[in-house]
C-alpha cells in the first residue's frame, strides 16, 4: 500500500495530532486550510519553483566524494544542501512559510533556532518577502554561534536572547510558542523542524521533499541504477532527514537511517538521542517520542550540535521507528568531530557539525558495506561552527590561532 501519512487530523500511527488551547486551535486550522489551499495552487508551487531555482540555486548537486569512498569502500555521495543560499536546507522551508504568511496576511513571522540556520533562512526569507521577524535562540547557542548571530541582525531580524532553564534550542521553542500564543493574528511561527502541532510536521516535510526528489534524478543520472542502497541524514527535530527521506518511503530496497547525537554518553544530560532512549510523549503541542523525567517532562539534553539538541523528534519519525521503515542509530560528540575533519581534509568540504553526525555514521556504514551506495545529506556548511571547533578541539587536530 502506498505510504499516505498524516490522516487528516495530523497522524502519523500515534504520533503528531495537534495538542493545543482551543483558541490556538482555531488559528492552525485556519492554517491548515489555506496551506492546502497553496500546495494546490499552481501559482504558490510556481513563485516557490522559481525562489529555488534563481534564488536558492536548486538543484543542489549530489557530489559523488571519490576520495571518501575509495578510503572506506562504499560509493558515498554527498546532497550539497550546504551549498543552498545561507548555508543549509532550512531556506527551503523558510521561503514556503513565508510565502505561506503572506497568502495568510501575516506582518510578522517568528521562530526559535538552535545552530542559527534556521533563524538566518527565516530572517533572509522575511527580508526578501517583506515581513518583519523575530528569532527567539539560547544564550548558551547566541555564544557558540556568533557569525549566525550577527547574519539574523545584518538581514534585519531582532534576537531574542532566551535566558531560561539551559538556555538553549528547547527553552527557545518554549519562549518563541509563548509569543505566539499571545498574538497569533498578526503573526506566524514558522516552525524550523517537522515538529509542533499539525499541519507543521506535513508541511515542513513537503517543503523539504525538494531534497530527496532531486537525489532520485540525480542519482540515476550520475551513476545508470535506479535507486541508491543507502540514505544517511543527522536527525534533532527532524527536517533535512525526513526531505531526504519521504520520496524514498515506498522503494523498500533503499534502506534509511537516522543519525542522532549520542553526545558525551548515556547518562540523562549528556546526549539528545530521543529515538534511541525516549518513549512517547507530548511536547510544544505534538506527540513523538521524547526524552523525559521521572515525572514525563522533557528531560535536559545535550549536543554539541546546537541544532541536534532537542528532548522531542518530528512525529513521523517516531512512526518509521515503530514500523521499522528507518534506522535509527546514535554518534558521539568524539566521532562527529573527527568526520567534521575527515570530510575538511579528503574532500575539501568543512561541514556542519549536525551534518558530521551523518558524515561519520556514513563512513561506519561503509566499512560495513564495501562496494554499496550511500547518499549523505550533508544538510548545511560548517562555518558557524568554526570559531567553537577550534577553541575547543583545535589543538587535538594540529590548528593552533
Amino acid at each position: 500500500m502506498k505510504y499516505n501519512l498524516p490522516d487528516e487530523n495530523g497522524f502519523f500511527g500515534e504520533y503528531g495530532g495537534s495538542f493545543i488551547p482551543e483558541e490556538l486551535q482555531k488559528i492552525m486550522n485556519e492554517i491548515n486550510v489555506e496551506y492546502n489551499k497553496a500546495r494546490k495552487d499552481p501559482e504558490f508551487q510556481k513563485e516557490l519553483a522559481y525562489l529555488y531555482q534563481h534564488y536558492v540555486g536548486r538543484p543542489s548537486p549530489l557530489f559523488h566524494a571519490q576520495n571518501l569512498s575509495k578510503k572506506y569502500g562504499a560509493e558515498i555521495y554527498l546532497k550539497r544542501e550546504d551549498l543552498n543560499h545561507t548555508g543549509a536546507h532550512k531556506i527551503n522551508h523558510c521561503l514556503g512559510e513565508v510565502l505561506l504568511a503572506k497568502r495568510l496576511g501575516k506582518k510578522k513571522v517568528i521562530a526559535e533556532t538552535g545552530a542559527g540556520q534556521h533563524g538566518v533562512a527565516l530572517a533572509t526569507a522575511a527580508a526578501l518577502l517583506g515581513l518583519e521577524c523575530d528569532i527567539y535562540m539560547g544564550e548558551v547557542d547566541i555564544a557558540k554561534e556568533q557569525p549566525n548571530v550577527i547574519r539574523m541582525k545584518i538581514l534585519g531580524t531582532t534576537v531574542v536572547p532566551v535566558k531560561s532553564g539551559q538556555r538553549t534550542l528547547k527553552e527557545a521553542v518554549d519562549e518563541c510558542f509563548d509569543a505566539y500564543v499571545k498574538d497569533p493574528v498578526t503573526q506566524l511561527y514558522a516552525i524550523g523542524s517537522v515538529v509542533g502541532p499539525h499541519p507543521f510536521p506535513q508541511m515542513v516535510r513537503d517543503f523539504q521533499s525538494v531534497v530527496g526528489t532531486e537525489v532520485k534524478s540525480q542519482f540515476k543520472t550520475q551513476t545508470g541504477q535506479a535507486l541508491p542502497q543507502n540514505l544517511v541524514a543527522c536527525v534533532g527535530g527532524g527536517s533535512n532527514a525526513m526531505g531526504l527521506f519521504y520520496p524514498f518511503i515506498d522503494d523498500t530496497s533503499v534502506n534509511m537511517y537516522g543519525v542522532e547525537p549520542a553526545g558525551r554518553g548515556t547518562a540523562v544530560g549528556d546526549h539528545a538521542s530521543t529515538i534511541t532512549y525516549g518513549k512517547p510523549g507530548i511536547i510544544h503541542g505534538f506527540k513523538c517520542y521524547l526524552l523525559q523525567d521521572e515525572n514525563g517532562a522533557p528531560s535536559s539534553v545535550y549536543s554539541v550540535a546546537s541544532g541536534l539538541d532537542y528532548p522531542g523528534v518530528g512525529p513521523e519519525h517516531s512512526n518509521l521507528k515503530d514500523i521499522g521503515r528507518v534506522n535509527y542509530f546514535n554518534i558521539t560528540d568524539k566521532e562527529a568531530i573527527d568526520a567534521f575533519f575527515e570530510l575538511s581534509r579528503i574532500e575539501g568540504i568543512i561541514p556542519a557539525i549536525e551534518s558530521s553526525h551523518a558524515v561519520a555514521y556514513a563512513i561506519k556504514l561503509a566499512k560495513q558495506k564495501p562496494g554499496e551506495s550511500i547518499v549523505v545529506n550533508l544538510s548545511g556548511r560548517g562555518d558557524k561552527d568554526i570559531d567553537f571547533v577550534i577553541d575547543n578541539y583545535g589543538k587535538q587536530y594540529g590548528i593552533h590561532r
